[in-house]
């Protein structure tokens, strides 16, 4: 199937774990003519799910098979793999297939140059083990389809961009993973990752692991023998990085443009600061692979899933992030 030509980036959306809120939300994003505007969309997903969605809750989207969308409909690839009935709300080897299948669907377009970039909407790492999928999240998962052998997980919030140095892992494993080679490594791909995205030198933060960054070794021993050195390598490679500072104040720093980045070092310490300080704007970036790729700041959320109450604004700001990037990546391409 060709795509024509056009000046917006196209971005496919993953409509993600069908049981959960990501069809409402992306069906609720794409009934904001801004949010269509941004780019061309295309949603990966279970037609006949969303049509009846998007009856269900009264919302003014055109759907269109892939192909057959004008400019008043969003484009819907088709995989026709939902059981007629299931559960939402719930767990299940159904929906997680499912939902794992409109990824690869996602990345064959991309390497068929269909598409630009992809904004995925979130799957549950459960239910996806049970289809038979073997990865903890949307960016190993990505990583693995495209041969990625480094990436990070990172999450934009406004100002605050912070990257993890470990993602869904025990917090007890994560501590163990706080290591110099390991952070040196990471800041040296952020520095390159975040400058290229934003087009600058970039000014980057480390935060400590321990309360007050240690305090001077009073509370722990890691910033003294792992922190800091792999700081002071970075340093002395001529990349903009200090720290380690403390970690209840660095991310609100960095959100006030102090930085332009922060490396956090572990999952929650990332999440809990992006998700306090902007919540509903924040958007999930994968850094280093080949491919745009976005995704919201939340889960499947099954505790509301079919009550017609998810609030679509990070979908929104996942879509246009992606739109961007995506178009900033074209003009980088054909420098």
């Amino acid at each position: 199937m060709g795509t024509e030509i056009s000046p917006l980036p196209t971005v496919a959306i993953t409509m993600g774990d069908a049981a959960g809120i990501g069809p409402e939300i992306t069906l609720k994003a794409l009934s904001n003519p801004d949010n269509r505007a941004a780019c061309r969309c295309i949603i990966i997903g279970d037609l006949t799910h969303l049509r009846r969605l998007a009856s269900i809750l009264d919302l003014p989207v055109i759907l269109s098979p892939f192909g057959e969308a004008d400019d008043e409909s969003v484009a819907v690839v088709d995989l026709k793999n939902l059981p007629a009935e299931f559960e939402i709300g719930l767990d299940a080897a159904a929906t997680g297939k499912a939902s794992a299948e409109y990824i690869e669907a996602a990345v064959d377009l991309w390497r068929r140059g269909e598409i630009d970039g992809i904004c995925t909407a979130p799957i549950s790492k459960k239910a996806i083990a049970l289809g038979g999928y073997d990865f903890p999240g949307h960016t190993e998962f990505l990583a693995a389809l495209t041969a990625t052998e480094r990436f990070a997980m990172s999450f934009f919030g406004g100002e605050l961009r912070v990257v993890l140095l470990s993602t869904h892992l025990p917090l007890r494993e994560s501590i163990d993973l706080v290591k110099t080679e390991r952070l040196a490594d990471l800041i040296r791909f952020s520095h390159t990752e975040l400058g290229g995205l934003l087009n600058k030198k970039v000014a980057l933060a480390v935060a400590g692991l321990n309360p007050h960054a240690s305090e001077g070794g009073l509370f722990g021993s890691e910033e003294h023998d792992e922190i800091v050195p792999a700081i002071d390598e970075c340093r002395a490679d001529g990349i903009d990085v200090s720290g380690p500072f403390s970690p209840d104040t660095i991310f609100l720093r960095a959100s006030r443009g102090e930085f332009d980045g922060v490396i956090a070092l572990y999952h929650d310490q990332a999440t809990i600061a992006v998700k306090s300080l902007a919540f509903g704007e924040a958007v999930n970036v994968t850094l280093g692979l080949p491919l745009v790729r976005t995704s919201v700041d939340h889960g499947t959320a099954y505790d509301i899933a079919g009550k017609g109450v998810a609030d679509p604004s990070s979908m929104a700001a996942a879509i246009r992030l992606a739109a961007d990037l995506a178009k900033y990546s074209r003009q980088i391409a054909q420098i």
